[in-house]
Order: C-alpha cells, then structure tokens, then sequence
C-alpha cells in the first residue's frame, strides 16, 4: 500500500483510488457546531491527492525512487502495484463540493442565500498566484496546498469572519482573522507531522529492506526445494533400478559367495541354534559347488571357492565329531538319564549328523557305531540293576503239591517263599487255585513300573506277575523311547530298515535278560494262574507297541509267549495227570454198605479246586479264541474231572446206595456253577462253553435224582 502511494506521488496530474472510510488523518477531524461533516474538503479529501500527498512530497525524490526501483524484482514481485488512472474531475464539481451548502441553524428559505454560491459571489476577484482555478485544483504546489488548508476552517463558527476580502477558503462576509498568527501555529504542528512521517518512512524503509530480503530467501529457498527434489526423484529412480539388479542378481551372489562371518561362526562359534543354520548355509553352497565340479561348463565362481568351502566342511565335520563324541561319553556317566541327553543335545542338533552323513559317510558310521555301543552297554547295565532289585521281591512259591489231585493226607503241605531265589518257610498261606485280586495287575490303567529302590525295601509277599509285569512294562517303555530317538535322530540319513537293525543291536543283550528272568519266574512253578496272568500282560503289551508303531520289539514279545505257553501246557497237564493218578488210585472195588452210609454226599475239595481254576482261566481269556492252547488243555482237564467224580461215586456208594451218590454229583456240579455264574456268566465264547457243559451235567444228575 506504500508502494502505491508512493507511485501515485511520483505521476503528477494523476489521482489514486480514495482511502478507505476506516483509515483515519494523522490530524483530528473537525465538525461542524451542528454535529454534521464539514462542506469544505481538506487537503485529506480532494480527490486526486493522496493523503499522504503532502508529507510525502516532504520526502526527497531519490528515496521515493530508490525505494519503487528496489521493489521491482526480473522475475516478478509479490507485492501488489497499483496503477492510477488520468480520471480528474471536473474543477466545478469539486468547487461545488468545497462550497457547498453550510449546515446551520436556519430556516430552509433562508439556507441557501446564506450558504449557496449567488451571482455576487462568482463576480469576487481571487489571487490564486497567478493560476486557473483547474491549475489551482491540480497543482502540486506543497506551500499553496499548505495554504489551502491553512485558511480553510473547520466548523462554521470559524468560518463567520468579518474580511471575506482577506479569506481564500471562505465566502461568508464577516471573516475577520489573523492569518499570520494561524500560519505560525499551524507550522510548527505540520513540522511535526513532518517529522512523525520521516521516522514512518525511515522504518517503512526498513520493513522493505526486511520484505525484499525475506522475499530474496524464499527465492533461494524455492530453489533449493526445487534441486532436492530433483536429486530426490533421481534417487528413487537408482534405488528402484538398485533394488531390481540385487533382486535378479542377489541370490547367484550368495551361492557365489562365502562372508566372513559364516566362516568365524563355523570356525569358533558356539554350536547353538544359529551354528545349525549358518551350517546349512555351508551344506548348501558346498552341494553347488560340488554340482558345478561335475558339469562340463563350470562357473567360474564357484571353482574360486571351491577350496574354501572344502576347508570349510572339513573345519564342520571335525567340530561336530567333537561335540557328537563328548555327548556319547556323557552317556556313559554313573547315575545318568539317557532319555535327558537324548532329547536336549541329540534330538535337538540332529541336522549334524545328516550332515556328516553326506560329507563323510565313514565317520558317520563309526559315529553311529559308538552310539550303539554306548546304548547297548547302558540298558543292559540299567534292567540287570533293575532285575536284581525286582528279585529281591518275596514271592509265593507253588510247586508240585499245589496241583489239583494233590492229596494232603498223604503228606505234609509247606508254604514256601522265594527270595533272591532262596526258599524260605513261614511265608503267609495263599490258595494256588483262587484268582482274586490277581486280576488288578491286568487292569490296573498305571503306566508306571516299581522303582528299583522301592523294591528294595518292600517287606510285602507277590506273585511273579508282579516281577514280570514291572520288568516288562519299564523294557517296553525304554524300548519306545529308544526307537523314537534313533528313528528322530538318523533319519532320513538312515533308512527305516537300517534303523530297526540298529535298535535291535542294542536291545538284543536286554532282550535275552527279560526272557531270561521270565523263564527264571515260571520254570519251576505250578501256578498256572500267574503264568496265564503273564501271558495276558505279554499280549497287552504287544497291542500297545502296535498303537506306538515300534515294530522291532514283536521278536522279544514272540519268544516271551514261546517261553510261556509251554509251561502253561505243562503245568494244565500236570493237574490233569494229578487228577488221573487220583483217579486210578480210587480203584475199581464196590463200596460195602457200611462204607456207602459212613460217605458224605458233600462235594469233594478237588471239585472246589476245579471250580476255582476253572473261573480264574475262564476271567483271563474272555477275547481268547479256539486256536489257544489253554483252549485244548482245559477240555482235556474238564474230561478228567469228570470221569474223576463219577468213579469217586462208584467208589463211595456203588449199586448200595446209588441214589445219595447222583445227588453227590449233583453238589459237586452245583458248586462249579455257582464259582463260575457271577463271573463268567455270557463273557466270551469259552466261558458260554463251558458254563453249558456244566449246567448240563447239574441238570442230568437232577433229573436223575
């Protein structure tokens, strides 16, 4: 706005747009004593002259210049310019606007012959200096403006002076004043009007220097932005073109190429998670080198680094035959658990012997070969300390006098013990023929064996079941564990076949202690029950290997049942034979008559042992089938009881008394199947079997009764 101001004083003649309403004089506004505006126009508001007209022209010419010329800028400036446009008005209307009609305090006939312009008034004769009244009006002449304003008065009562003569600015006939006077007084207050207004340009002509060169630094910083950005678009453009050659190019670099880290990892780092990947790092570029070394056209990189990787592979193989060795020797540590060292340094870093496997097949296998011996000298050594505590169990020892046609009459009974294999009398009585809670064992839903130590210090008698069932139970439970870990640890470097060989080398010396101790249990003894009891967990640890899928222990469960079937059969025949003997020693003599009537028609104890027997084997083979050879030797021993208790009969009553001799068979029948129905009652095909056979033989011997 300045800046226009000042162009509008340097164009004479030339007149700029008015002020605005709201920007004031730098001296008070005057009013007339009515309250309206003065009709006479100062300085301020002729149009055509700024209002800064006259303090600016106080100014020197060559600081309007300097400062219009140093406001234009080549490549354009900011700031608004304004252009005044050669609009004067006409002299008369602005006449007409300084002596307009005066708001008193009169009548409206009597307003306009006191203040309106009459003929008498135009007819006056004014000095103007010499000038037209246009020149007057147009002239730029500060003193003659100045004096313009000086004698122009503001209100009305200033203006009813008595020399209208001596007034310039003013018509009425009774202006009477002292110019002189007015002229001094209004000098000094213009003079620092003028000063007021030098100190405005001198700091308006700070804030321009401030403006131009704030307006200079937005330049340059413009092209500042202007040059980054350039540079910025030109780096996206090589980072994408960077980004698209490292993408095609970046995965043959790395085959291409080995960094130094991976080689001070292999060479001193510890053989932890980040050693296995850094190790496959290795295996991988080694595996192309080897490729190219083989092809007719080699890379030409690759057979640079052919002798650092070699180097490299050579430097992994003796780091992990090292570590591999130290967790074979820790195997071999007193007090150990195998299945701990298994899983957190074997399991765990099982990448290392795959690679070892492919990069030096011969090491591995000797590797390998110590691992089998290590274990195979570990778990023979565990279950023999393990079956030493087993055998410090007391166990009820039944013998040959505990078979079905055993007479005790004839000779005295004895209970003995077996502990630590010695026999020792005074052991608590046990019935050889009644199964009880011997079944538990059987259905006992623990996973868990005896502990050696708890062994050691049980004081409490068993039945062998209970010693075949811990030992067998802990050997299928390591078994699995075992084979778990080789088929997790060498495969795939191993097959599946090679796998179970290797599990069976280690197990082979503690498989042939279990059968050893199984035929230690059940070589001597007559209780078919137990070995029966045996035969049924043997099965059920079969079924449980084959929901876990280790196949390589049906060889140890088959020579298990091929060492107990056949004493099975043997003890069945021995209380078949026992009856027999029985049998034949009864005779074929008629009883007198004082025998038949001194005869109890009770049911003999071989009955009752019979009975028992019959409902233990019958409990233990539920899911048995016709093709077992309990199966067959029980009907055999079902014949001989039979024909037992009819000459027993014959023998006792004969023709004498015939009749107490049907209802003793009858007894004896009845007791069997009052053993047999709360338990075996509709459970399984023999069970129905042989229920029918004696409900058959109760029934003719009551029709007959």
């Amino acid at each position: 706005m300045w800046l226009d101001r000042f162009a509008a004083q340097q164009q004479p003649g030339r007149t700029s747009s008015p002020p605005p309403s709201n920007r004031s004089s730098p001296l008070p506004r005057r009013t007339s004593r009515s309250g309206g505006i003065s009709p006479y126009t100062t300085s301020q508001q002729r149009p055509g002259i700024s209002p800064r007209g006259s303090s600016l022209s106080l100014v020197s010419s060559d600081s309007s210049s300097s400062l219009l010329a140093s406001s234009r800028r080549a490549n354009g400036s900011a700031l608004r310019q304004s252009t005044t446009v050669d609009d004067a008005p006409d002299p008369e209307e602005v006449l007409a606007r300084i002596l307009g009609p005066l708001s008193v305090d009169v009548a409206p006939a009597e307003q306009s012959s006191q203040t309106g312009i009459t003929e008498d008034d135009l007819g006056l004769e004014f000095d103007f200096g010499g000038l037209s009244l246009h020149e007057l009006a147009e002239s730029d002449d500060a003193d003659q403006l100045d004096t313009v304003d000086t004698y122009r008065p503001q209100t009305v009562e200033d203006c009813r002076l008595s020399s209208p003569a001596k007034c310039l600015a003013c018509s009425f006939s009774s202006c009477t004043y002292d110019s002189s006077a007015l002229v001094e007084r209004d000098k000094a207050k213009y003079e620092e009007l003028h000063r007021s207004i030098r100190a405005c340009d001198d700091i308006l002509s700070s804030v321009e220097t401030n403006l131009t060169s704030f307006r200079n630094d937005l330049a340059a910083v413009s092209a500042d932005i202007e040059s980054l950005q350039a540079r910025s678009t030109a780096l996206n453009v090589r980072l994408e073109n960077r980004k698209a050659v490292e993408k095609a190019l970046g995965p043959i670099v790395e085959e291409l190429s080995v960094s130094p880290m991976v080689v001070s990892k292999i060479a001193e780092g510890h053989i932890d998670e980040a050693w296995i990947k850094t190790l496959a790092e290795v295996d991988k570029r080694a595996t192309a080198q080897k490729k190219n070394s083989q092809q007719q056209t080699q890379n030409k990189a690759l057979a640079d680094i052919g002798p650092l990787l070699e180097k490299l592979v050579l430097k992994a193989v003796e780091r992990i035959r090292d570590f591999l060795v130290a967790q074979i020797k820790a195997l071999r540590s007193p007090n150990i658990n195998a299945q701990i060292i298994q899983q957190q340094n074997f399991i765990k870093f099982k990448d290392l012997f795959g690679f070892l496997n492919r990069h030096q097949p011969g090491l591995a296998g000797e590797i390998c070969q110590a691992y089998l011996n290590t274990m195979r000298w570990y778990y023979l050594n565990q279950f023999t300390r393990y079956e030493k505590a087993l055998l410090k169990l007391k166990l009820h020892v039944l013998d040959k006098n505990d078979v079905l046609g055993h007479d005790e009459s004839s000779s005295t009974r004895r209970t003995t013990l077996l502990s630590s294999s010695k026999l020792a009398p005074g052991a608590p009585p046990h019935d050889a023929f009644n199964l009880g809670r011997r079944l538990d064992v059987l259905k006992n839903s623990s996973n868990l064996a005896i502990s050696s130590y708890l062994a050691e210090e049980d004081n409490s008698t068993h039945y062998l079941e209970v010693v075949f069932r811990n030992f067998n139970l802990a050997l299928i439970d390591n078994a699995t564990a075992e084979y778990t870990f080789l088929a997790g640890f060498f495969s795939p470097a191993l097959s599946y076949g090679t796998i179970s060989r290797h599990f069976t080398q280690i197990f082979e010396p503690t498989f042939s202690l279990g059968q050893q101790l199984t035929r230690q249990l059940v070589s001597e003894t007559y209780d078919g029950l137990g070995v029966l009891l045996c035969l049924r967990l043997n099965q059920k640890y079969a079924f449980e290997l084959q929901r876990r899928r280790i196949p390589s222990v049906d060889g140890y469960i088959n020579g298990t049942s091929m060492e107990l079937w056949p004493r099975l059969q043997s003890i069945m025949d021995a209380h078949r034979e026992s009856v027999k003997t029985l049998t034949t020693s009864l005779g074929t003599k008629a009883p007198s008559t004082a025998v038949a009537k001194a005869a109890s028609a009770a049911p003999h104890v071989v009955t009752q042992r019979f009975g028992q027997l019959l409902h233990g084997i019958l409990a233990l083979s539920t899911e048995a089938g016709d093709d077992e050879p309990v199966v067959a030797s029980l009907k055999r021993l079902r014949v001989e009881v039979e024909r037992f208790l009819e000459v027993w009969s014959q023998t006792r009553f004969g023709e004498v008394d015939g009749r107490k001799g049907r209802r003793f068979l009858y007894n004896n029948w009845s007791l069997v199947l009052t053993i047999l129905g709360d338990v075996v009652e509709g459970d399984g095909k023999l069970g129905r079997e042989c229920v029918e056979w004696v409900e058959g033989l109760k029934g003719r011997y009551q029709e007959d009764g």
